[in-house]
């Protein structure tokens, strides 16, 4: 179903107020490998990719 204009606005200033953005580069193939991953575990790239930072985070907090 297509998303009206007001809708994509709606949608835009509600991310704007909400999230940040974060533009992320990785080597050629390597986006395939965790886009796979992720759809293995039935999750989303987004989710999958907050987690592993999270879990990164911690454990450097933990090891530090």
């Amino acid at each position: 179903m297509p998303v009206s204009k007001a809708q994509k606005r709606a949608n835009a200033k509600y991310n704007k107020k909400h999230y940040d953005s974060m533009l992320i580069r990785v080597p050629k193939g390597k986006k395939e490998k965790i886009v796979a991953h992720a759809n293995e575990y039935d999750i989303s790239l987004n989710k999958f990719l907050n987690r592993a930072v999270d879990e990164a985070m911690e454990r450097d907090k933990n090891n530090g």
